[in-house]
């Protein structure tokens, strides 16, 4: 089969696109044929090696989170799907590689695709709704009538969680550029900031929950700041801590290096009397199921910017890098 894969890290490494070995199957997997894989920043961030300390993956490997398609092949314990399944997917840490025409994925990891969405569509769906999912429903638990600000609006996870939020009761804040006020308004944003000239800090107080989407350490300490006593802020960029350590089975020393990453935000977090959450999303077939009814009841629409052809994989990975895509890129496989 053909597949791109990570040959070795660097940010200035291009996918490679290669003949790969077929996958095989385990007892309790599926084989899906690819149909379209999203595009995420993640991707980026595995191939230039910024996860390697937590994600070993040992190059050659095939690279990508995100996959619609159908299900070709089962294994002999498989008891939810059958051959010719539409289905869709963010595959467990380590069984990745959805940039490629079939992958194996465990069933527990996979759900039935929304009758409603095109493969296009449904592959814009696992990690985001995953992430947002894990954030919203999982962690926070967020209810209605609770202030969330959930950053970067217009973005893939952004695009998500704004009508999740919604859909849970929340009023929603949201920082934009001005291009993109009209997007984030038609999804339910009820408070919308144009990050460019203005500061939210300045518009922002007593809130529930910041969902964190940006490296920049002063915008961290801004988004602690905005929260009530008691509030959380869950963060999609780190730093990773040592109950995320933990989660993943990750050794006592990456303990603690993670424990002395993340001491000073703890640190700011706990003199503001609020809560420091890092969430590294995990594969999950039954939440993506749940995801998958919101999809059919309308709730949750897909936003999706572009959709590229299998070949220009390094293309779109390269728009998503620009950090200026509207929702979600995708590339189509089949």
């Amino acid at each position: 089969m053909k597949a791109f894969i990570v040959k070795s890290y660097g940010k200035k490494e291009k996918l490679h696109l290669t003949d790969w070995a077929e996958p095989t199957l385990k007892e309790n997997d599926v084989l899906v044929q690819v149909y379209a894989a999203g595009v995420n920043s993640l991707d980026s961030l595995i191939r230039n090696g910024d996860f390697k300390l937590f994600l070993p993956y040992k190059p050659p490997f095939v690279n990508g989170h995100d996959v619609a398609g159908v299900v070709t092949k089962v294994g002999p314990k498989v008891s939810k799907f059958k051959i010719g399944d539409e289905v869709y997917s963010r595959p467990s840490d380590y069984r990745v590689g959805t940039f490629a025409e079939f992958i194996s994925i465990d069933e527990n990891d996979v759900a039935l695709k929304p009758k409603n969405l095109s493969m296009e569509e449904a592959a814009s769906i696992p990690l985001v709704g995953l992430t947002s999912w894990q954030a919203l429903v999982e962690i926070a638990n967020v209810k209605k009538g609770q202030k969330v600000f959930i950053q970067a609006g217009s973005g893939g996870v952004g695009t998500f969680a704004i009508q999740l939020a919604k859909y849970l009761g929340a009023f929603v804040a949201t920082t934009t550029s001005t291009k993109n006020i009209d997007l984030v308004k038609s999804l339910g944003a009820d408070l919308i900031i144009d990050y460019k000239t203005e500061d939210f800090e300045t518009k922002l107080k007593e809130y529930d929950l910041v969902l964190h989407s940006n490296k920049d350490t002063k915008i961290l300490e801004k988004s602690l700041r905005i929260l009530k006593s008691g509030g959380q802020l869950i963060s999609l960029v780190g730093p990773p801590t040592p109950e995320f350590a933990t989660a993943i089975g990750l050794p006592w020393y990456l303990k603690l290096v993670t424990k002395l990453i993340s001491l000073g935000t703890k640190k700011k977090a706990k003199k503001l009397s609020t809560n420091f959450v890092f969430l590294f999303m995990r594969a999950e077939g039954k939440q993506l199921g749940e995801i998958t009814k919101l999809i059919e009841a309308g709730v949750i629409k897909p936003v999706i910017d572009n959709v590229f052809p299998f070949e220009q994989t390094n293309e779109a990975l390269s728009y998503v890098e620009t950090g200026r895509s509207r929702g979600k890129v995708v590339v189509k496989v089949k």
